[in-house]
């Protein structure tokens, strides 16, 4: 066992205002399964990087253990290799064995490994590279969101393969996944690092606890902080008026007052305004103890959603539903049955490459909804019914077209701005990053552009395609909260298991043919 010391870790991007990381101290074991949780844009891929030695960087970063990270990088060119030339380039160091004992493990045919990359389904190219990766055992790896785009069974076989493994940081907004692999947590607060024993329920259940009493603490601290600024400001009026009274007097109303009378209200005077700075400083005190209670507390904002009502109660009927590209040799899927009502959470599951998202274009496509060419080819046999009329709100899986500025995207979608504006902050958006492209926003960030379009657009129907992908653990709260409260319509693509198990109203399981 080895360790891993971060000491005064300083490193903000070019041309940026904001330090991604400062000063940052903490320390990890190199045979721990830590899980990296933060925000999206908190600077966890970042901190990936800053491992590798990608970025310069202030501080320092000690480690006796070298670093590799997941996943690796595949070109255009490099998709068109089989899959044991790229291990190659990747790993040049492991034996070939190596890797297909972990293939073993990932339950992999190693046949995969003499076909092209472009090839393999999501998951396949997954397993592969975890195999790769994995191949060495005198490395801390680094992994960045190895679940993103897999189906169920899928993420199970990277969960169970993962949770045997050792000596890894994994990067993932997966609570499941989370909770079934991880020992510790590497927290990235918003204004400092933590690293606990544990998964992420344990932190979780911890933090709840800890942001509780420092809420219970603050309110105490304003409380006795409103208390001493009225005896102050009363006792500050009783010197000033006091002080007043000790030049000049009627000697008819006031008989029994002398010149040496003058003595003694200075005297009081000074003992009152010396009471006035004592209160003056425990508020200092008071004020200095209550500032940090609540810098790191994740205030899960409330969402605001506004479905529309339609006038039928079946929206999307499908009865023997069959799909097939025009180019394809066997069709995707075949007698499939289902329908969407209204008030009701429809959930596709189903293996990658099944159809699940193909569905959905079928649908907008049905609704007259654009949808960039998706369904172009895409032959619909069976019945497919989409109630005319129907407002839908889409959310497709793909970022890369996002480009320009916000007040560009607002304009080109006919969108309140101040509205859209003010849904970004809600899903912690600042300020400062409304004024950058979105070509230049992580991941995380671009999906939560196109969620905050879908929630102030009212609709009928929602339809998500995979929404969650690269969403933080804490905006995910936010929106199962939101849709729990306002219970929209909704045909969704997603395989965040806890996500289902709380939002879906039924589950559709589509069957490859």
């Amino acid at each position: 066992m080895a360790q891993i010391q971060v000491t005064n870790l300083t490193f903000s991007y070019d041309g940026s205002a904001d330090d991604v990381f400062r000063d940052a101290t903490f320390h990890i074991d190199t045979d721990w399964k830590l899980g990296l949780i933060g925000r999206n844009g908190k600077g966890k891929t970042t901190l990936l990087n800053l491992f590798m030695g990608r970025y310069e960087y202030r501080g320092s970063i000690t480690s006796s253990t070298g670093f590799d990270y997941f996943p690796y990088q595949v070109t255009e060119e490099d998709r068109k290799k089989n899959a044991t030339d790229l291990i190659e380039t990747w790993k040049p160091q492991v034996e070939n064995w190596q890797v297909l004992i972990q293939l073993n493990q990932l339950g992999m045919d190693p046949e995969c490994l003499f076909r092209p990359f472009e090839t393999l389904s999501f998951g396949e190219r997954t397993r592969v590279m975890l195999a790769a990766l994995f191949a060495d055992e005198n490395e801390f790896l680094l992994i960045d969101e190895p679940t993103n785009h897999l189906d169920g069974a899928a993420r199970d076989i990277v969960k169970k393969y993962l949770a045997s493994k050792k000596g890894f940081i994994l990067v993932s907004h997966d609570r499941d996944l989370l909770d079934a692999v991880c020992d510790h947590v590497l927290v990235l607060n918003r204004a400092s690092i933590e690293v606990q024993a544990g998964n992420f329920s344990t932190w979780w259940e911890n933090k709840e606890k800890m942001d509780a009493f420092r809420q219970a603490e603050n309110e105490k601290h304003l409380k006795e902080i409103g208390k001493l600024k009225i005896a102050a400001d009363r006792s500050s009026r009783w010197a000033d008026k006091n002080e007043s009274t000790k030049i000049g007097y009627d000697p008819i109303k006031e008989p029994d007052r002398c010149a040496s009378t003058r003595s003694y209200i200075g005297a009081k005077t000074k003992k009152m305004q010396s009471r006035v700075k004592a209160v003056e400083a425990r508020i200092d005190r008071e004020i200095e103890e209550k500032e940090g209670l609540l810098q790191d507390i994740e205030r899960v904002t409330d969402l605001k959603l506004q479905p529309l009502k339609f006038h039928k109660d079946v929206l999307i009927d499908a009865m023997d539903l069959s799909l097939q590209y025009a180019d394809a040799e066997e069709r995707l899927f075949e007698g499939l049955r289902f329908q969407v009502r209204q008030g009701e959470r429809v959930i596709l599951s189903g293996d990658n490459g099944c159809g699940k998202s193909s569905v959905l274009y079928a649908v907008l496509n049905q609704a007259g909804i654009p949808d960039n060419g998706r369904s172009e080819g895409l032959l619909v046999s069976g019945k497919l019914e989409v109630a005319s009329g129907l407002i839908i709100s889409y959310v497709n899986q793909d970022t890369s077209f996002l480009s320009g500025s916000l007040k560009e995207f607002c304009k080109e979608r006919e969108l309140d701005e101040s509205l859209f504006l003010a849904v970004m902050r809600q899903l912690d958006f600042s300020r400062e990053q409304f004024a950058r492209n979105m070509e230049d926003f992580s991941e995380g960030q671009k999906k939560k552009v196109l969620i905050a379009a879908s929630l102030i657009t009212p609709a009928h129907l929602y339809i998500w395609d995979e929404p969650l992908n690269y969403i933080d653990v804490f905006s995910r709260m936010q929106i199962e909260k939101l849709i729990l409260a306002f219970e929209p319509t909704m045909l969704l693509v997603e395989h965040d298991v806890r996500f289902q198990e709380k939002i879906a109203t039924n589950e559709i399981r589509i069957i490859s043919s």
